[in-house]
C-alpha cells in the first residue's frame, strides 16, 4: 500500500515515488561508496537498469508509514535523494528505521538534516515511540545527521571487516 503523504519544509518537499524518478534512482546507485556492499551497487552485468527500477517503483509498498519519500527542492523540484522510514532488520517491527540517501551534489547543504527532521516529526505523529538506524562506522556524515536529530547508539554492532561495522542507533520519541 502506498501512502499519498507529502511532508514540506522551508526548503524541501518529501513526496511518493514517481515512475519517472527511477533514472535518478539509478544515479544513486552509481554514486555509492565503494565501501557500500556490493548488493547496493550496479552489478557487473548492469542491473539494477532503469527499467528495473521502474519496476520497483511500480510495485513499491510503504510499509511502515510513511514509507521512503522523495526529497526535491521546493523550487526546482529537482529530486535529490530520499528519506524515510523502512522496515527495522534488526527484528524490532514497531520500531522503524530511518533511512536516507542523496546525491553527491547535495551533500553537506543540511538537506539529509532537513529531511530527516521532517520524517521525525511525522513518526512521532503517526505514534511510533522509537525509530531506529544502522550505520556503517565509516559514515562520518550520516554520524552527523544521527546526532543532531537526537539519535544515540544502542553499542550494538554488526562486525563487518570488508565494508566496515554497522552500529544501531537509537531514538526515543515523546
Amino acid at each position: 500500500m502506498v501512502h499519498d503523504v507529502e511532508i514540506r519544509t522551508a526548503r524541501l518537499r518529501l513526496r511518493p515515488w514517481r515512475i519517472g524518478d527511477a533514472t535518478f534512482h539509478h544515479r544513486l546507485w552509481e554514486e555509492r561508496d565503494e565501501r557500500v556492499p556490493a548488493r547496493r551497487h550496479i552489478s557487473a552485468d548492469g542491473h539494477p537498469t532503469v527499467v528495473d527500477l521502474e519496476e520497483r517503483i511500480r510495485t513499491y509498498d510503504s510499509i511502515p508509514e510513511p514509507g521512503l519519500l522523495v526529497v526535491e527542492q521546493e523550487l526546482t523540484e529537482i529530486p535529490m535523494g530520499y528519506c524515510g522510514l523502512v522496515e527495522n532488520s534488526v527484528g524490532q517491527p514497531d520500531e522503524p528505521e530511518l533511512a536516507f540517501e542523496f546525491l553527491q551534489e547535495f551533500w553537506g547543504q543540511g538537506f539529509g538534516t532537513e529531511a530527516s527532521h521532517a520524517v521525525v516529526d511525522r513518526a512521532e505523529i503517526i505514534g511510533y515511540r522509537h525509530l531506529a538506524s544502522t550505520v556503517r562506522e565509516w559514515n562520518t556524515a550520516s554520524f552527523n545527521v544521527f546526532g543532531k536529530l537526537g539519535f544515540k547508539s544502542t553499542g550494538e554492532r554488526e562486525p563487518d571487516s570488508v565494508h566496515g561495522d554497522s552500529l544501531l542507533m537509537r531514538l526515543s520519541l515523546r
